[in-house]
C-alpha cells in the first residue's frame, strides 16, 4: 500500500482535484475503521461502529486536505489524532453519556486532584475508595461506569488564554512555531505528564505503554499482565482522569 499511496500523493499534490482526493480517501479508509474499532472497545454497546466510522471519515477528509507531504512524516501519524478527534466530536454531539456518569467522572477527577496535591503522587485505588467512602467493589464499579468518558484526543477543543478556540494538538504538532511562550507551555505539559507516568506503579506504567505505544487492546494487555480486561480498563481510567486534571491546571494557569 505504501508504494500505491506514494503515487497517489504525488498525483494529488500536483493536481488536488476531487478524483485524486477520492482515491486517497478510499486507500486510507481502513485506517478510519481501525481507529473506530479500537475506540469502540471502550464505549457502551449502544454506540454503533458505523456511527464512529461515519464521524471518523470527516477527520480523514480534513487530514487529506491539509496534509503536507514535505514535512517528512507518515500520513498516518498526522491523520490518526484527527480521525480520533472527529469521532470524539461526533460522540459529544450525540451526547451518549448520561448525566449521572458525567457526575461520577467529575467526582472522581476532583477527588484524584485533591489527593494528588495532598500526597504528592497519584493515590492508590484503596486510598481513593476510602476517601469516597466506598468499598473496593463499589469503587471499581464507579471506574467501570466512567471508563468510556476518558478517551483523550489532541483535537479536544478548549479556549486559549486570549479567548481564541484551540485544541491540544496545537500544543505539540506545530514544529514551525517558535513562539517562546507556546514552547514553554508545551514543554510544561510534556514534563508534567512524563513525571506523572514515571511516578506510577510498574503495572500502571505498563498499561499506558502497551495501550498507547504498542497499541494493544485492553483484552490483549490483560493477557500480558495476567489480569482481567475490566481491571486494565479501571487502571487506564484512573490514570487518564489524573492526566486530564493536570492538563486542565496548566491550561488555566
Amino acid at each position: 500500500m505504501a508504494i500505491k499511496a506514494d503515487h497517489l500523493w504525488d498525483a494529488y499534490t500536483k493536481d488536488p482535484n476531487e478524483e485524486n482526493k477520492k482515491q486517497l480517501l478510499v486507500t486510507y479508509m481502513p485506517l478510519v475503521k481501525q481507529v473506530a474499532s479500537r475506540m469502540k472497545m471502550s464505549l457502551p454497546h449502544s454506540v454503533a461502529i458505523d456511527d464512529l466510522v461515519g464521524s471518523g471519515i470527516m477527520g480523514l477528509i480534513n487530514s487529506v486536505e491539509n496534509f503536507n507531504t514535505e514535512l517528512g512524516f507518515k500520513f498516518e501519524t498526522y491523520a490518526v489524532p484527527r480521525i480520533r478527534g472527529a469521532i470524539l466530536d461526533g460522540l459529544r454531539d450525540y451526547d451518549w453519556v448520561p448525566r449521572s456518569i458525567r457526575a461520577k467522572e467529575k467526582l472522581l477527577e476532583s477527588t484524584v486532584v485533591k489527593m494528588e496535591a495532598e500526597l504528592g503522587r497519584v493515590p492508590t485505588d484503596e486510598e481513593i475508595a476510602s476517601r469516597l467512602d466506598l468499598n473496593q467493589s463499589e469503587y471499581y464499579k464507579m471506574l467501570d461506569d466512567v471508563s468510556a468518558t476518558t478517551l483523550l484526543s489532541f483535537d479536544r477543543p478548549f479556549t486559549g488564554d486570549q479567548g481564541q478556540p484551540s485544541n491540544l494538538y496545537d500544543l505539540v504538532e506545530d514544529i514551525q512555531n517558535d513562539n517562546p511562550l507556546d514552547l514553554i507551555e508545551r514543554k510544561e505539559i510534556k514534563n508534567t505528564l512524563i513525571q506523572l507516568i514515571n511516578n506510577l506503579p510498574e503495572q500502571d506504567k505498563l498499561v499506558i505503554a502497551l495501550y498507547y505505544y504498542e497499541e494493544l487492546t485492553l483484552k490483549e494487555i490483560g493477557k500480558v499482565l495476567d489480569i482481567s480486561e475490566s481491571r486494565v480498563s479501571q487502571i487506564h481510567t484512573k490514570i487518564i482522569l489524573s492526566m486530564k486534571s493536570r492538563i486542565k491546571q496548566i491550561l488555566t494557569m
